[in-house]
């Protein structure tokens, strides 16, 4: 563990500027910008699930029953503040690219906002969890995805063009946008309050990555193959982040009313504790599917549609993790397996079509149109 460097938070928020400047990302509209923790409304004062179900929400970590339940919040709050301050090392390289200034200045919102909600998490680490929290906050800006240093895979993984940009907003912040909401049922109010003014911010943030990837598609320069690898690329990555099957874990934050189920307030059915990460993730896939089938309205008629990979495919967490199937769910042959994928994934090949097109063809993506027209 490393020595203790911020006592207050106001010494948390000198390492928070310090990392800014330490990965680049300390531009006027970034840095000029007012960070603070913002609180929400809730759908209930009452815990809405598990076996506290009916009591008062916790306000404070004193107030929660169990010790293990205190680590068990902690750690959710930890590992969603270790992807928001990820996600910005992500996509730091992405300024001096941007096709335009409209898309600019929503690489710039997009990250500050996520800069934002790694300060929310930081501050309910400072504020209720004592010496330890001190500790996880500081470690969250000592991390770095660049150096695979990240608590979760898919958050060291480099986000290199803008492609890549939009199909990660659309897809990985899309799984972002199911965790936010499962933890906006929180028995602990103070984290359950922080949900409301994130899920609004991230909401611009998949706009920005579905909009995008309109726009690649509707502009008709990027290779549909090409599109369609990147989404091969990041939905493995996104059906891994809602974690193993039949996970523990996921049966006891719902039993301990910590993280419920994505549509908790409309499911009226009893919770399957074995499966809580399998439900919650092929409601995702069904999303997904709807929002490609949106973008494949741009593609001309004649030419391959876009599609969503199945769940089997390239997975590296749960039960298929390591096994070999095509992107239509198909068993495939251990020998033939490394080319395959060589063929459905980015490769140096597309890196380098893509950083031409990008250099070259001023017109490789759509002018933003207006939301009625998008």
């Amino acid at each position: 563990m490393p020595a203790t460097r911020i006592s207050n938070f106001d010494d948390w928020v000198d390492l928070f500027r310090e990392w800014q400047r330490d990965i680049n990302v300390d531009y006027p509209e970034i840095t000029g910008y007012k960070f603070e923790a913002k609180f929400g409304p809730m759908r209930s004062n009452e815990i809405e699930f598990g076996h506290y179900k009916g009591r008062p929400k916790w306000r404070r970590v004193i107030d929660v029953p169990d010790q293990r339940v205190r680590d068990a919040l902690m750690n959710l709050i930890i590992y969603q503040g270790d992807t928001e301050f990820a996600s910005v090392e992500q996509q730091r390289r992405l300024f001096q690219t941007a096709p335009s200034e409209h898309d600019r200045q929503s690489l710039c919102r997009v990250v500050t906002e996520e800069m934002r909600h790694g300060w929310q998490m930081c501050h309910l680490l400072i504020h209720q969890f004592g010496h330890g929290g001190r500790i996880e906050a500081q470690k969250m800006l000592e991390r770095r995805a660049f150096e695979s240093k990240r608590l979760l895979g898919a958050f060291n993984q480099d986000v290199k063009n803008w492609l890549d940009f939009f199909t990660y907003t659309d897809f990985v912040d899309r799984d972002g946008k199911f965790q936010l909401t499962m933890l906006s049922y929180s028995a602990f109010e103070p984290l359950a309050q922080s949900m409301t003014p994130m899920l609004r911010e991230e909401s611009f943030h998949l706009g920005t990555g579905q909009d995008g990837l309109k726009r690649v598609v509707r502009a008709g320069v990027v290779p549909l193959s090409v599109v369609q690898k990147y989404i091969n690329k990041w939905m493995p990555v996104s059906y891994d982040l809602f974690g193993v099957d039949h996970s523990s874990s996921a049966h006891w934050f719902y039993v301990w009313g910590l993280k419920g189920r994505y549509d908790e307030p409309r499911n009226q059915k009893p919770a399957d504790l074995g499966h809580i990460n399998e439900h919650s993730r092929e409601l995702y896939r069904e999303e997904c599917c709807q929002l490609v089938e949106q973008i494949n309205k741009h593609v001309p008629s004649g030419q391959p549609k876009l599609y969503v990979p199945d769940l089997k495919f390239n997975r590296r967490i749960g039960a298929f993790a390591g096994q070999r199937w095509s992107v239509n769910g198909e068993p495939m042959e251990e020998n033939a397996y490394a080319e395959y994928l060589r063929e459905v994934l980015p490769g140096d090949a597309d890196l380098k079509l893509l950083a031409d097109i990008e250099a070259n063809e001023p017109r490789w993506i759509a002018p933003k149109q207006p939301a009625a027209d998008a």
